[in-house]
């Protein structure tokens, strides 16, 4: 093996990796005050004293916040902290307006927990270290550069409508003994925590707009050795960037081992385009940010009775639910063991529930759309397609108003953003050709340009009626229904 594969990697190193899940709740109104938190909004349009840190304001806890914290460290087989208070926690950005933040440090609200997650079949148990509540920061955008960071920009704006906004931070305890999985471990993680957070209702966890962001820490040590320092690759935005970046770093961190170097502690960027990271600074410890209690909030102490309450309320588990739903939809582990490679287990079951069959939504989701998703690079979940429109789409075949060629152009268009499968089915004129009439008139015409073939037929030889169904295909542009074609065929020539 080579050093440049994870299976070289591994020949001669461990590799320990950890994970720092950040997903914004999705409660109606910040963290510390009132204002909204509506993805998308004009900048700078939602906020308030509170959460712009202007003097004088003071913060009050949301407590809906505190609730889908509590039931997310249920989910996570976590002990919820029966008393724990808020942090400051204090360092300079721009596009954070009081200049420390409101999270919490050596008291958090949910401890010691765990997230058993299926890897090629075989169920590897992530430690949880915590759960903790924090506000997001806001944004800042770089203007005028060719790749969207500091650095090339001409100037630096700050949109301040995500500060404040309710943030839990997950945060793994060292996950080693993987070795060559290490990177397809890190992803099965993200999407079965992703799971799990999209079924306990309280997040849209939508790595694409950021309200589901990681931070991948990854370290090398030889065999025997104590464990190697560690780097943090900075807010990881989908699930395939997950898997690719604690590869990137696997494989970097053994060249530099290998030629005699050492591994600096600090944060790096991930690179979509390259699949590399680059250095980003020397990470800081906990002194650094000189945490302390913060005055303004009073300490959280759940009554024990409450947490009983959420706990008997909490959902199915989502390996609990898959497992039914296995036997429901008569699926082997291998068709399993398929949509969760393919991140498409949940699309399979929206598809299903928006009136198709488990048959035609695998067909779609795992056929020509993981086809576009991998040619395009990015999860299926972020492709411009609804599970609804696949069962739309799936519902016109079924009719009898495309056949399944006809369908994938169908399909194209809808990607392409030309509406709904009914809408680009129209659009683009490509229902099947139903009239009996003009399908007759095609066959006899296709009999009539073919008199060696005809006769064939005549005489018995069925097959030969390929050649006749695939003239009449041609000429009505493959709108017409293959089998209604043949049988058609034959019928003229009996």
């Amino acid at each position: 093996m080579t050093s440049t594969t994870v299976e070289g990697v591994v020949d001669g190193f461990e590799p320990v990796i950890g994970l720092e899940t950040h997903v914004e709740l999705g409660t109606n109104t910040k963290m510390f005050c009132g204002c909204p938190t509506e993805f998308g909004a004009e900048p700078n349009t939602q906020v308030c004293p509170v959460c712009l840190g202007l003097p004088g304001s003071l913060p009050v806890a949301n407590r809906a916040a505190i609730e889908a914290t509590i039931r997310i460290g249920l989910a996570l087989n976590c002990t919820i902290a029966t008393w724990c208070r808020f942090a400051r926690k204090n360092y300079f950005y721009p596009d954070m307006p009081k200049n420390f933040q409101i999270s919490q440090y050596d008291e958090p609200l949910c401890v010691d927990g765990y997230l058993d997650v299926d890897v090629d079949g075989e169920i590897v148990r992530v430690g949880i270290e915590r759960v903790h509540l924090e506000e997001d920061t806001g944004k800042t955008l770089h203007i005028g550069g060719a790749t969207g960071r500091i650095h090339g920009a001409t100037e630096s704006l700050v949109d301040y409508n995500r500060a404040g906004i309710p943030l839990v931070e997950i945060v793994t305890k060292p996950v080693p003994g993987t070795g060559a999985k290490a990177p397809v471990v890190a992803r099965a993680y993200v999407t079965a925590l992703r799971d799990l957070l999209r079924g306990l209702d309280v997040s849209d966890v939508r790595m694409e707009q950021g309200s589901m962001r990681c931070d991948v820490n990854t370290s090398l040590n030889r065999p025997g050795e104590e464990w190697g320092t560690r780097t943090e690759t900075k807010n990881v935005n989908s699930l395939r960037s997950v898997e690719r970046a604690v590869q990137s770093e696997m494989l970097r961190q053994a060249a530099v081992l290998r030629a005699g170097g050492s591994i600096t502690q600090e944060t790096r960027h991930f690179h979509e385009n390259t699949g590399d990271t680059t250095s980003g600074r020397s990470k800081e410890t906990a002194t650094d940010y000189r945490y302390f209690p913060e005055p303004d909030l009073v300490p959280i102490a759940p009554d024990p009775a409450w947490v009983e309450e959420l706990k008997a309320g909490l959902p199915e588990a989502p390996r609990a639910k898959r497992l039914r739903l296995q036997q429901e939809w008569s699926l082997s582990d291998l068709d399993m063991q398929s949509l969760a490679n393919a991140g498409a287990f949940e699309l399979v079951e929206a598809t299903i529930a928006a009136g198709t069959t488990p048959e035609a939504a695998r067909k779609w989701w795992l056929g020509e759309l993981a086809r576009r998703a991998n040619a395009d690079g990015v999860d299926l979940a972020a492709l411009p397609v609804t599970p609804e429109h696949v069962a739309a789409l799936q519902k016109l075949v079924d009719d009898g108003k495309l056949t399944d060629k006809l369908a994938r152009t169908v399909l194209e268009g809808v990607l392409a953003g030309e509406g709904t499968p009914a809408e680009v089915m129209a659009a683009r004129k490509l229902e099947v050709v139903s009239d009996t009439g003009a399908l007759t008139a095609a066959v006899d015409a296709a009999i009539a340009a073919n008199p060696d073939v005809a006769a064939k037929i005549r005489d018995g030889k069925v097959a030969a009626a390929g050649v006749l169904v695939g003239a009449v295909m041609k000429e009505t542009r493959g709108q017409a229904d293959a089998k209604t074609v043949r049988e058609l065929i034959i019928q003229r020539l009996s």
